[in-house]
C-alpha cells in the first residue's frame, strides 16, 4: 500500500516531469490580504498573477498547500469530526498555468489540464477508470455564460460521454468570494462503495448529492473572469489553470479506505491519543469516537498556525485558533474523560510526521507545546467555572428550559458550544431555547459586522499596466501617474484609495507601518494618510480626491517621519540580535511594529527578562550605534542568503530573490523588505522602556531609538528631579522613599488596629439594635467605617453572632457607596434569598453601579451614596 508520503511525493514528481517549478507552501496565515484570515485555497498565495497586479516568474507551478476553513464562506467546523472528510486544517496539491500573452507557449489550458489529471489518476495512481466521474458545468443563461463545450470535447477523449455529467454554477463555476477572479470548473468525483453498492444504485446519480462514499477529489478550475462589485463578470488579460486536490481524499481512495481518519495521514495521531487517554477508538459515530476524530484533525491546525506566527487571542484570527483549541478541549474532556492538558502531547507526533514537508514546526517544538499548553490550562480552568456556572442555570431554570440567553452566556464567557449545552441540559431533562440562543448570536455577529464592515467600490482604470513598483528605498520623491483608483466607506467614513504607477510610499509591511506623505496634482496637495499592501498591490489611502487625476503626479514622502522610522526598524535589528546574544538562540521573533515614535517587539522566551539581563541588552546595542557599523543591503538568492546566516522569519512568504539587512555580518544578518538607516550611529541612543508577558512564551518589549529616546530619557529625568524636590531634596533619594514606605505601612498598622477595635464596638451596637421580623434577624445601618473591606469583616464577626438572618450594611467611602448583603444558609435554601440576587434586583440602581460574590455574602460599588438609607430599607422590606 502507498504511503501518505509516497502518494505527495508522486503527485509532485508527476508535475515536475511536465516542467513544473516546485515551490513551498505558503503560510497558512495570510497577510496583506484585508479579504482572508488564513490561506483558505491552493490559489491564494497566487491571486496576484490571476488579477494581473504580477507576473508570475514561472508559467508553470505545482506545489502542497497547507490551508484552512473555519470561518466565513468556507466553515466546516461543526462537521468536522463528525463526518469521514471534513478537516478544519487540510493539504491541497496543486498544479497551475499562468497565461501569459507574451509567453503563450509556456502556459497550458483546458486540454492539458484534463489530459494530465486522468493520467496520474489512473496511470500513475491506478484508480479505477471505472469508479471515476467528471462533471463540467452546464452554462447560466442569465449570466450569458455558454456551456463549457472543450472541457465535455476534452473529457470524451478518455472518459465514456455517460460518465461526464452537467453542474449547475453552485458547484461548477469556482468564485473566491464576492469578488475576484472566478470561471468554470470541472471536478473528478470517485465512487468508493462496494460492488454490490455500485450494482444497486448507479454511482452518477450519488455524485455531488452529499454521499459519504461518493466524493470529489480533484477541481480543475479554469479562471477567465473576475466577478466586479455589480455582479457582473469581465474578461481576465489572460486564462489561467487553478487546479486543487484535497490530498486527506486522495490518500483515503488510494490506500482504500472508508474514512480519511483511518489512513496513516492520521492513525498516528489517534494512536498516540489512545495511549495518553487509555481509551480505543472504535470506528464508530459514537462521541467518544468523534473525540478521537476531532483531536486527530483539530491539533494539526492548532500546530501550524501557531507555527506560522498566529496566537491564540480573542480577536480575529488569533479567536478563530482559540475556538479549534478549545472545540479540542472540550471533546476531550466531556467524552475521553480527561481532565488535564492533552493537545501538547500531541505535538510531536505531529512534528515528526511533517518534519520532511512542513518543517516549521519542528523548529518551533518547544514554543508551540508551550503556547498549546497555557492555552488548555487557561481553558480546562474556564471550562471548570462553566460547568459551576451551569449548575445554578439549572436550578433556576424555569419551564424546565436553559433560556437562550443564559446559552449564549454560556457560549460567549466560558466558550460553550451549544451542543454541550444542550447535552449537560439533556442529561437534566431540560431543553434548551435554542431559537433565543440563535437570535443572542445573530445580535452579536451584527454588532461584529457592523463595526468591522467595510465597503469597497470597484477599481477605476485610468492606465492599464501591471507596473506598481515601490522606489522607496532609493528616493522620497518621484513623478508618476495614477493608475486606478476607488472609494471605501468604513463606519460611516468616506475615503479614496489610489495606486500609482511608481511610489516611493513605503507600504506597511514586515512590522513597519506605512509611509504619510503627499501626492502634488499640478498644484493641488492632497495629504496621504497611510499606505498599504492588498496582496502585492501599494495602495495610498486619501481622504479626498484632486480635481483631476489625470495628470502627472508629484509623490513626497514625510521625510523626518520616515527618517524616525528607519531609525526604529534598524533598532529593532540590532535589539533581535543583542536578545539572541544575551538570552540564547532560542529567540525568535514573534511579532513587531515600528513606527516614527517606538519599536515594539514580541519574541519566543519562557521567563521574565530580568534588569540585569535587559541592561545587559541595552548596553550591546548602545555599543554597536556607537560603533557606527554600515547598514549593508543586498539583494540575492533565498538560498544563498539562508547560507550567510540570514534569519528568517516563521509565517513569512520569501520570494526566490530576498533583500538582505547586514549589520556586521558577524553579528546581525536577517531577511527584511524595511527601510533601514545609512549606519548605525544615525540612531544615537537606544533605551528599553517596559519588558511584558503577551501570550504563552511570548515576551513583548518597548523600545525607542533617536531623538525618541532622547525625549524619553529627558522625560525620566524630569519626573526624578520633581519627585526629589518633593521629598526636599534629600541626599539620598532611594533612602528617602523607603523610609516614606516604612512610616507609611506603620501608620497603615495603626489604622487598621484602631478600625479592628471600631469593628468590634459597632458589632456590639448593631447586635443590640438588631431586629426580628417573620422569625428573620435583620441587621441594617450606614455605617462609618473607612472602606469596603472593613465592611465585609464586620460582616463576617455578625455572623458568629446570628444564626437565621438578614444584613445589609452601607458606606460612604468618599463620595462613593459600598454596601454588603449577607444572608444565613437556611434563607437562601428555604426562601431563594440569594445576596447576588438583591445586589442586582434591589441595590446596584440605587447606587449606579453593580456588584455580586456568594450566594450568601456579596458586595456592590457605585458612583451614588445619596440612597444609602433607602438601600437598607429596601433589603428590610424584602422579609
Amino acid at each position: 500500500m502507498m504511503t501518505s508520503a509516497e502518494i505527495r511525493k508522486k503527485f509532485l514528481d508527476f508535475f515536475a516531469s511536465k516542467q513544473h517549478h516546485i515551490v513551498p507552501s505558503a503560510p497558512i496565515v495570510v497577510k496583506n490580504d484585508p479579504t482572508l484570515l488564513f490561506t483558505n485555497a491552493g490559489m491564494n498565495q497566487f491571486k496576484d498573477y490571476f488579477l494581473g497586479n504580477k507576473q508570475a516568474a514561472s508559467p508553470r507551478i505545482a506545489d502542497t498547500q497547507k490551508c484552512l476553513r473555519v470561518s466565513g464562506k468556507h466553515n466546516d467546523l461543526e462537521e468536522v469530526g463528525v463526518d469521514t472528510y471534513h478537516h478544519t486544517m487540510f493539504e491541497m496539491l496543486g498544479n497551475w498555468s499562468f497565461g501569459d500573452p507574451a509567453r503563450p507557449a509556456g502556459g497550458y489550458f483546458k486540454a492539458e489540464a484534463i489530459a494530465w489529471s486522468w493520467e496520474l489518476l489512473t496511470e500513475v495512481y491506478k484508480l479505477d477508470k471505472d469508479r471515476l466521474y467528471v462533471t463540467i458545468f452546464e452554462g447560466d443563461d442569465k449570466e450569458g455564460i455558454p456551456r463549457d463545450e472543450e472541457a465535455f470535447q476534452e473529457w470524451k477523449k478518455v472518459i465514456p460521454q455517460d460518465r461526464i455529467l452537467l453542474g449547475n454554477k453552485k458547484d461548477n463555476f469556482w468564485e473566491m468570494g464576492d469578488t475576484g477572479p472566478c470561471g468554470p470548473c470541472t471536478e473528478i468525483h470517485v465512487d468508493c462503495r462496494t460492488s454490490a453498492e455500485r450494482k444497486a444504485v448507479d454511482g452518477k446519480t450519488l455524485v455531488n448529492n452529499d454521499h459519504p462514499q461518493v466524493i470529489e477529489i480533484w477541481n480543475n478550475v479554469f479562471i477567465q473572469f473576475n466577478r466586479l462589485k455589480d455582479g457582473s463578470l469581465e474578461s481576465l488579460p489572460a486564462k489561467h489553470v487553478d487546479t486543487g486536490m484535497g490530498f486527506e481524499r486522495l490518500v483515503r481512495v488510494i490506500q482504500g479506505k472508508q474514512s480519511n481518519y483511518d489512513t496513516d495521514v492520521f492513525t498516528g495521531t489517534i494512536a498516540a491519543v489512545e495511549s495518553i487517554t487509555g481509551k480505543k477508538y472504535d470506528y464508530s459515530d459514537s462521541k467518544q469516537a468523534i473525540a478521537f476524530r476531532v483531536l486527530a484533525d483539530h491539533i494539526r491546525a492548532i500546530s501550524f498556525t501557531i507555527a506560522d506566527g498566529q496566537l491564540p487571542s480573542n480577536t480575529g484570527a488569533g479567536y478563530v485558533i482559540r475556538r479549534i483549541l478549545r472545540r479540542a478541549v472540550r471533546y476531550y474532556y466531556s467524552y475521553l474523560d480527561y481532565k488535564q492538558p492533552l493537545l501538547h502531547q500531541l505535538v510531536p507526533v505531529i512534528a515528526q510526521q511533517f518534519a520532511t514537508v512542513f518543517p516549521e514546526l519542528q523548529q518551533q517544538l518547544d514554543f508551540v507545546s508551550k503556547v498549546v499548553k497555557e492555552e488548555e490550562d487557561a481553558f480546562l480552568r474556564t471550562l471548570d467555572k462553566g460547568l459551576k456556572r451551569i449548575d445554578d442555570i439549572i436550578h433556576s431554570a424555569s419551564n424546565k428550559t436553559i433560556q437562550g440567553k443564559a446559552a449564549f452566556e454560556l457560549f460567549d464567557t466560558y466558550g460553550f458550544p451549544l451542543d454541550l449545552t444542550r447535552l449537560i441540559a439533556t442529561e437534566n431533562n431540560l431543553t434548551v431555547d435554542e431559537k433565543g440562543f440563535e437570535a443572542e448570536m445573530q445580535q452579536q455577529k451584527d454588532r461584529s459586522r457592523a463595526a468591522t464592515a467595510v465597503d469597497t467600490e470597484d477599481w477605476i482604470t485610468l492606465k492599464e499596466t501591471t507596473n506598481n513598483s515601490f522606489v522607496g528605498y532609493t528616493t522620497l520623491e518621484t513623478n508618476t501617474l495614477v493608475t486606478r483608483y476607488r472609494k471605501v466607506k468604513a463606519k460611516g467614513k468616506e475615503a479614496y484609495q489610489l495606486v500609482l504607477e511608481n511610489t516611493p510610499f513605503y507600504a506597511e509591511s514586515g512590522g513597519q507601518t506605512g509611509d504619510q506623505g503627499t501626492l502634488d496634482f499640478n498644484g493641488e496637495s492632497i495629504p496621504v494618510i497611510d499606505t498599504k499592501k492588498e496582496n502585492n498591490l501599494i495602495i495610498h489611502f486619501c481622504e479626498q480626491l484632486p480635481s483631476s487625476m489625470n495628470g502627472p503626479v508629484v509623490a513626497k514622502v514625510d521625510a523626518s517621519r520616515r527618517q524616525s522610522t528607519a531609525i526604529h526598524h534598524s533598532a529593532t535589528h540590532l535589539l533581535h540580535a543583542a536578545l539572541r546574544q544575551v538570552l540564547g538562540v532560542h529567540v525568535a521573533q514573534k511579532g513587531s511594529l515600528v513606527n516614527d515614535t517606538q519599536l515594539r517587539f514580541d519574541f519566543s522566551h519562557f521567563a521574565k527578562v530580568t534588569d540585569e539581563e535587559i541592561n545587559q541588552i541595552e548596553k550591546i546595542v548602545n555599543q554597536k550605534i556607537r560603533e557606527n557599523i554600515p547598514v549593508v543591503i543586498k539583494e540575492m538568492a533565498k538560498d544563498d542568503a539562508v547560507q550567510l546566516g540570514a534569519m528568517a522569519l516563521f509565517g513569512e512568504k520569501y520570494g526566490d530573490v530576498v533583500r538582505v539587512v547586514i549589520i556586521d555580518p558577524a553579528y546581525s544578518i536577517e531577511l527584511c523588505g524595511g527601510t533601514h538607516v545609512g549606519a548605525t550611529g544615525e540612531l544615537g541612543i537606544f533605551k528599553i522602556k517596559s519588558e511584558s508577558a503577551v501570550a504563552a512564551g511570548v515576551r513583548r518589549i518597548e523600545a525607542v531609538s533617536g531623538t525618541t529616546a532622547e525625549a524619553y530619557i529627558d522625560e525620566q529625568l524630569n519626573q526624578l528631579t520633581a519627585v526629589r524636590e518633593a521629598l526636599k531634596n534629600p541626599k539620598e533619594i532611594i533612602k528617602s522613599v523607603e523610609n516614606l514606605f516604612a512610616e507609611n505601612n506603620e501608620l497603615k498598622k495603626k489604622v487598621e488596629s484602631l478600625e479592628a477595635k471600631q469593628i468590634q464596638i459597632l458589632k456590639q451596637e448593631l447586635l443590640s439594635k438588631s431586629e426580628t421580623i417573620n422569625g428573620v434577624t435583620f441587621i441594617g445601618a450606614v455605617t462609618e467605617l473607612s472602606s469596603a473591606d472593613a465592611l465585609k469583616k464586620l460582616c463576617f464577626d455578625l455572623k458568629n453572632d446570628l444564626t437565621t438572618y438578614l444584613v445589609a450594611l452601607a458606606v460612604n467611602a468618599d463620595g462613593k457607596a459600598n454596601v454588603a448583603v449577607m444572608v444565613s444558609e437556611d434563607l437562601v435554601n428555604e426562601k431563594g434569598l440569594e445576596a447576588p440576587k438583591i445586589i442586582k434586583e434591589h441595590i446596584a440602581g440605587l447606587i449606579k453601579g453593580g456588584g455580586g460574590g456568594q450566594k450568601t455574602l456579596a458586595t456592590a460599588g457605585g458612583q451614588d451614596a445619596s440612597n444609602l438609607v433607602q438601600v437598607v430599607e429596601k433589603v428590610r422590606s424584602l422579609l
